[in-house]
């Protein structure tokens, strides 16, 4: 069981691993195409529409299948002052009753939720309301049941290394709850 459920964790943390850090090279390329709309816009008078758009495209691919990623890694804001002083299996009970009673449902909230929405955006293959926009809006809609997934699988892993801790069944090179 401890084997099981330590591999459930650790297969989850490596597609938000990789996916957490795909994305991370949105930034990077955020920050060379907002340069060059702004060399371009000022230098050359010159602007283009789906070049502006594709910065909030890929900040929005950032921010949403980004989050799975930050929740792995403990960078989600939560109450330090108590869990701070709590020991680790107070910590992973913490965890634990956060995920099942607030990340899961929420999750399946978003997901249900959204489906209609992308689904809309699916039926017209929606695109920017702009002229010369970019034409993905439906691709970029469904990203939220995508997010709701990866966040849905995180707290799987979540509830999985909670387990553990509370079990006394974890490795000691577990980082997350010392």
């Amino acid at each position: 069981m401890t084997k099981t459920l330590q591999n459930i964790a650790n297969q989850i943390d490596r597609l938000n691993d990789w996916v957490g850090r795909m994305v991370s090279w949105l930034t990077l390329a955020m920050v060379l195409i907002t340069f060059l709309v702004v060399i371009l816009r000022y230098l050359f008078d010159l602007g283009w529409i789906a070049l502006q758009e594709s910065i909030s495209y890929m900040h929005c691919l950032v921010f949403m299948l980004g989050i799975s990623w930050t929740l792995k890694n403990n960078g989600h804001v939560r109450v330090d002052i108590i869990y701070q002083r709590c020991r680790p299996k107070k910590r992973a009970l913490f965890d634990l009753l956060g995920t099942i009673l607030l990340l899961m449902p929420v999750t399946i909230f978003i997901f249900y939720a959204s489906l209609d929405y992308v689904a809309n955006s699916w039926g017209q293959l929606e695109s920017s309301r702009e002229a010369g926009g970019l034409p993905g809006v439906f691709l970029l809609k469904s990203l939220i049941p995508l997010t709701a997934c990866l966040l849905f699988l995180q707290g799987i892993a979540m509830i999985c290394r909670s387990l553990l801790v509370i079990t006394g069944q974890t490795n000691k090179e577990d980082r997350q709850w010392s």
